[in-house]
């Protein structure tokens, strides 16, 4: 690849991902804290709203991470095209039972080496400096998704060339996983909670995350670092000891403004 293919392919990628965190982060926003703002207040984490400098720090530090994952995931693509990853491009070369696989396998992966760093950057040398950034939205909005200091950007895009050195990925299957992570995060930091009561206790559903138990987090700080699964807060005892009671607090402050509309 000459280096023309290589910008190209760099602000091809960057033109995607800001598309996809415009429209996916931008929708919630729009719904939720300008259309609906009032009907939609009940469902709301924090009773208050984020002021309009934190929203354009979010965008603003969400846009410069965007910037590095692209400078990733243009090197990706420049040394699967010469044959130094597992990538693979002929969806036959593997069974669709291996590639349902290897997206799940991904997305697990991701949630732990998500858990072990977040935790990484809450420690005391690097938190001040890094993560602090991130941190910054106290109340966070769907913009905050991506808002993180550069370093933590590299941090978490480093996850890309680990796994496309360490199984067989079909670029599908690496889609699927970035929508996947899309989702969940801007879906974290909705500042919004639309699970029913339960949800944290149940068995069969505690075991994933809750728009509250991130907001805690940001609330909170040292408590809650897990991305997509309750697994690792769980095993490591990291869940905010009011966790639960919270949620359900939310849950039932919800149902009396509805009741009582």
């Amino acid at each position: 690849m000459n280096l023309s293919e290589i910008a190209q392919e760099y602000f091809t990628g960057l033109a995607a991902d800001m598309a996809r965190y415009f429209i996916f982060a931008g929708i919630p926003f729009l719904l939720l804290y300008v259309l609906l703002k009032s009907k939609a207040i009940h469902f709301k984490i924090q009773q208050k709203f984020p002021e309009n400098k934190h929203i354009v720090r979010e965008i603003s530090y969400s846009l410069l991470s965007m910037l590095i994952f692209g400078l990733f995931g243009t090197a990706v693509y420049s040394l699967a095209k010469h044959g130094y990853t597992k990538i693979y491009t002929d969806i036959h070369e593997h069974s669709i039972a291996y590639f349902i696989f290897s997206i799940i396998a991904f997305i697990v992966i991701h949630d732990t080496y998500f858990y072990w760093s977040h935790r990484l950057m809450h420690h005391k040398k690097i938190y001040p400096y890094v993560h602090l950034i991130h941190h910054k939205s106290y109340n966070p909005s769907p913009w905050a998704t991506f808002a993180f200091h550069p370093f933590e950007a590299v941090a978490q895009v480093l996850i890309l060339p680990i796994m496309v050195f360490a199984m067989p990925l079909h670029p599908l299957a690496i889609f699927a996983w970035s929508m996947y992570q899309l989702v969940l995060n801007v879906g974290g930091h909705t500042g919004y909670e639309f699970f029913r009561s339960g949800f944290t206790n149940r068995w069969y559903t505690k075991w994933s995350n809750t728009a509250t138990h991130h907001n805690m987090h940001h609330k909170y700080v040292n408590c809650n670092y897990g991305l997509y699964f309750n697994v690792w807060d769980q095993l490591m005892g990291t869940n905010h000891e009011r966790y639960h009671q919270e949620f359900e607090a939310i849950v039932e402050r919800r149902n009396d403004v509805k009741g009582n509309a």
